[in-house]
């Protein structure tokens, strides 16, 4: 899968072929057959793209510096899940994430438009029946956050994301809360709904 570095005249760099999982997760955009530094959102090296004439590509990657080694972009441990459930209700979401250094954590509301995502709501903003909670664990390297929602209310339903970033890169998974009338609605179990208060 790759070409020895005395091919490209430098001992420290190896020339890696394959799809854009093999070696490294890294992300790019081709103008021409120039090659172009870039970075992946989660990069653990840098990579030289080099496009060939015929069309085919290939990447140089740079061994990583004393700074890179040893740490790594946040990963979604646990996302949080789709919550259906009646007004009055307590409900919350959680979300575990693991990253070094400990990523840190916030919560978003997914505003949603006609052509998309139109803007992101930072929580908890001023709304009183909502509180977010933050805390280290359970692994190291680890942090888990609630969006604690009591009482629940129709303008509490949407997609909401957790967001996790460190120097390294980020990570985001969202989940839906539904607002419904009555409890014969719900369509999830009762250990999923994520009703009640999150563990201490």
């Amino acid at each position: 899968m790759f070409r020895t570095p005395e091919e490209h005249r430098d001992p420290n760099l190896l020339l890696f072929y394959g799809a854009r999982n093999e070696p490294c997760s890294v992300s790019w955009h081709t103008w021409g057959l120039q090659p172009d530094w870039l970075w992946s959102t989660c990069s653990q090296r840098k990579c030289l793209l080099l496009v060939e004439p015929n069309g085919s590509f290939s990447f140089l990657l740079l061994p990583a510096s004393s700074e890179q080694k040893g740490k790594s972009c946040p990963s979604i441990v646990t996302p949080p899940k789709d919550i259906w459930n009646v007004t009055g209700a307590q409900i919350y979401l959680s979300c575990e994430v693991m990253g070094i250094p400990t990523p840190v954590l916030i919560w978003n509301k997914i505003i949603r438009g006609q052509y998309g995502v139109q803007r992101m709501e930072l929580l908890p903003g001023d709304r009183e029946n909502l509180a977010i909670q933050t805390r280290g664990g359970p692994e190291k390297h680890e942090v888990t956050g609630w969006v604690l929602i009591s009482p629940l209310s129709k303008e509490d339903a949407g997609e909401y994301e957790c967001h996790a970033s460190n120097a390294k890169g980020e990570a985001t998974a969202s989940a839906k809360i539904h607002v419904v009338e009555t409890l014969h609605e719900i369509a999830l179990t009762k250990d999923d709904q994520g009703a009640g208060a999150p563990p201490l």
